[in-house]
């Protein structure tokens, strides 16, 4: 088994085995958040914009972030590693789709999509895997196509490991994330960091907006 394998399995068994109780804690998590919806709703206005289309949330977990995007009237569906948040997902919201995959070998045509979510997803790459999955994310997104991060973000540091809950995870300086974003073909729209609150880790939150060249 590869190193990049050998990853991929130990995050999907991880959130198998967490996963009824990951839906429970976080399926309220934008009510006191209002920095996130902005900017999801920024997101979902201008794939709007730009002529709809569909877009993806790549690590959908149970499901609750893709049914937002959903509401804010974007044609949506959510991938994720784990089997048993896709089936939560599924059971959740019977109306929208779901299917098990993986970020770094999408089963999508080139530029098949307008849009992408990654929220809280890319934490747990190994960051010399990053600049791949971005590839492939810039390779499935259609020109002008956008694409919104949601990190952890390292406060002014190098890329910090911590002991997540589920399992490791990365904190990225938001500069050096931009960066990687744009060697691979996105330009920047915006970004918002904000701290922690209520029982987020204790760590400044990132988000990143971009839109493929």
């Amino acid at each position: 088994m590869t190193d990049s394998a050998s990853h991929l399995t130990v995050t999907a068994n991880a959130y198998d085995s967490v996963a009824p109780l990951y839906a429970g804690l976080f399926k309220d998590a934008l009510d006191d958040q209002p920095l996130d919806r902005a900017a999801l709703e920024a997101f979902a206005e201008l794939v709007r914009t730009a002529g709809g289309g569909l877009v993806a949330e790549l690590g959908c977990g149970p499901g609750h972030m893709t049914a937002y995007l959903h509401k804010l009237g974007l044609d949506v569906f959510g991938l994720d590693l784990s089997p048993a948040m896709i089936d939560i997902a599924g059971e959740a919201f019977a109306d929208l789709r779901f299917e098990v995959g993986s970020m770094d070998a999408l089963d999508l045509a080139d530029g098949a999509l307008t849009g992408i979510m990654s929220w809280y997803s890319l934490i747990h790459t190994p960051p010399e895997e990053l600049p791949a999955y971005l590839g492939e994310f810039g390779r499935v997104l259609a020109p002008g196509g956008h694409l919104l991060l949601g990190f952890f973000e390292s406060d002014g540091g190098p890329v910090t490991p911590f002991d997540h809950k589920v399992t490791t995870a990365y904190r990225w300086p938001i500069d050096d994330l931009a960066a990687l974003a744009r060697d691979a073909g996105f330009a920047e729209i915006g970004r918002i960091s904000r701290e922690a609150n209520g029982n987020e880790r204790p760590f400044r939150q990132g988000r990143l907006l971009m839109r493929r060249g």
